[in-house]
Order: C-alpha cells, then sequence, then structure tokens
C-alpha cells in the first residue's frame, strides 16, 4: 500500500525567520534593502514584499517596522538626503577662497566627484530621477534642490560683491551651475569613464579664469 499523499503530511514551507533585532537596527536594515531594491530594479519595482525578500524576511517584519511603504519611503528618503546634504556641503571650499573663483569652482568639482564615488547609491536615488518616481520623493528632492540653490546664490553675491563689470545676477548663475553640476553628477554615474574629474576640473578652471581674469595689473 502506497505511502499516504496528502497535504497534511507534506511538510510547510517555512517563512523567513527573523531573529528579533533592536528596533532602530531592523528600520535601518530595512532602509538598506529598500535602496538596493530601487538602485537596482527602479521605484516602479519597489513594495513591502520587494523590501522583505531583499531583506530575507517576512512582510510582517517590515509592517512591524513601518506603517506602510509610503512611511519606509519616507523614512529612507530622510536619511539618504540628510546624507546627501550635509556631505554637498562639505564639498564646498571656504568662502575665504571665492577671490580665485577659478580654483574655487575646480576645488568643488574635485570633492563633488569623490562625494559621488564614495556613495554612489545615494546619488543614484536623488540624481537619477525616473517618472516612476513617487511625487513625495520628487516634491522632498526639489526641496533640498532649491535650498542648495539658495546656499550658492549666496556664495556668488559674496564673489561678485563690490564689482560692476561684467554685472552677474547671482540667481541665474546660481540656477545653471547647479543644473551643470546635477548634469554631470548623472554622467559621473552611469558613464564614469567619459568625463573625468580631471577633464571637468581643467575646463571649469580654464571657463572661470577666462570670465574673470585676474585684477592684478602687469608691473
Amino acid at each position: 500500500m502506497s505511502a499516504s499523499t496528502n497535504s497534511a503530511d507534506r511538510p510547510r514551507r517555512r517563512r523567513p525567520y527573523a531573529p528579533r533585532v533592536p528596533i532602530g537596527e531592523r528600520r535601518e536594515q530595512l532602509l538598506d534593502a529598500a535602496l538596493a531594491v530601487i538602485v537596482s530594479e527602479g521605484y516602479e519595482r519597489v513594495s513591502i514584499d520587494a523590501v522583505a525578500k531583499r531583506a530575507g524576511i517576512a512582510r510582517s517584519v517590515v509592517y512591524g517596522a513601518f506603517d506602510d511603504l509610503g512611511a519606509l519611503l519616507l523614512a529612507l528618503l530622510d536619511r539618504q538626503q540628510a546624507r546627501a546634504y550635509t556631505r554637498l556641503l562639505a564639498t564646498v571650499p571656504d568662502a575665504r577662497e571665492l577671490r580665485d573663483p577659478g580654483g574655487f569652482a575646480a576645488e568643488t568639482v574635485r570633492r563633488m566627484s569623490a562625494m559621488l564615488h564614495d556613495d554612489p547609491d545615494t546619488w543614484r536615488l536623488i540624481l537619477l530621477t525616473p517618472g516612476s518616481m513617487p511625487a513625495v520623493v520628487r516634491d522632498r528632492i526639489e526641496t533640498d534642490r532649491e535650498r542648495f540653490r539658495r546656499r550658492v546664490e549666496q556664495w556668488i553675491s559674496l564673489a561678485v560683491a563690490g564689482r560692476s563689470e561684467p554685472r552677474l545676477d547671482p540667481q541665474i548663475l546660481a540656477h545653471a551651475l547647479v543644473a551643470c553640476a546635477e548634469h554631470f553628477g548623472r554622467l559621473a554615474l552611469t558613464d564614469p569613464g567619459r568625463f573625468t574629474p580631471e577633464r571637468l576640473t581643467d575646463q571649469v578652471r580654464l571657463i572661470l579664469d577666462t570670465v574673470n581674469p585676474s585684477r592684478e595689473q602687469p608691473r
């Protein structure tokens, strides 16, 4: 007589077991998992199930740390934006170096290149913005973008203070510089071999030194 094949006799598939860990540590684990899903598969593929699978835990564990996917994405953006904005401000040299605009800009480009190299996933989340990005994420990124533009405008205002010629508009120039920085940031993430930091740095210094030559008179 053959052995019973009733479903009750078959071994049940076990759900992923998640050992108990402090809630703060668990949230960080889930944020890392969500970031990995977004970077590798895009916003359209991120879900509670996808995050749970990437973290190797049951979806109920995710709900134990975050109310829903929206709360998880906002927490992820809060974390990555805080890291990114702090690091971004640190890329800008001391304002006293504005006396040498070419050197100031070249050093900024060098530091930004290092920033992108050290933490590419954070900058992919911010700079590579597909149409599928949730509106709440897009709005938050634009808010920080505008905050940084205002800082750049302040730096430009310092650099041109007291000059009558050429007449530069700090607000317009800030928009142009931030847009250029983002464009080349995207290239650095998607095609790093095409525009090297050295190539960009040399050209930035050359352009600014041409536009703003030294005021020292020849002896």
